[in-house]
């Protein structure tokens, strides 16, 4: 027969157990929520980006694609895309079958460079490899049309955990890692 004593302490070692792997998920949601709020957050600010540039409000198409970008920062809360992020956004015009980069515009801490091409003095592209613009030729024709400019937005955030799980996975534990650095892009 079991004493009084021998019980609680027995009930008090389950609770431990019990109660470090509600810790261990508990912070690991936390992170994770956060993650995935930080990533639809990102999807708009670049579906956004793309949408202003493409709207045109400016006298240039520099202006314009800076006053895009100036709209995605002011929007950007509650990230910070000045001390932890870039945006990138590219007017990418369609020359009788070749993309070419007209103009490209980019602002944050972060130095990373386009995806789909990087702007150099003939506005060829990166290195005479034109420019990769994924999807956007297919069954119903090409987008954007001959002599037409299609604007897309990359967005590139850094994501720092708020937890000591989250800080464990980012660093990485046995070769298990989550990266820490987002990326989005919207063609508009």
């Amino acid at each position: 027969m079991f004493k009084s004593g021998e019980e609680s302490g027995q009930a008090l070692v389950e609770f431990m157990f019990v109660g470090f792997i509600l810790l261990f998920l508990l912070f690991g949601m936390i992170d994770f929520c956060r993650a995935i709020s930080m990533r639809q957050v990102l999807i708009n600010l670049s579906r956004e980006g793309a949408n202003e540039a493409a709207r045109g409000f400016g006298d240039t198409t520099d202006a314009t694609i800076s006053n895009a970008i100036s709209a995605v920062i002011a929007g950007e809360n509650p990230l910070n895309i000045s001390s932890n992020g870039q945006i990138i956004i590219s007017a990418v015009l369609n020359s009788n079958g070749t993309f070419r980069i007209t103009n490209q515009v980019t602002k944050g801490k972060l130095t990373q460079l386009s995806k789909i091409g990087i702007l150099n003095a003939t506005g060829t592209g990166a290195a005479g490899s034109g420019v990769t613009m994924p999807f956007l030729v297919g069954a119903q024709g090409t987008i954007p049309q001959s002599n037409q400019t299609t604007y897309v937005a990359e967005v590139y955030y850094n994501f720092k955990p708020v937890t000591s799980l989250g800080s464990i996975l980012v660093g990485g534990l046995r070769g298990f890692s989550v990266t820490n650095q987002f990326y989005d892009v919207a063609y508009f």
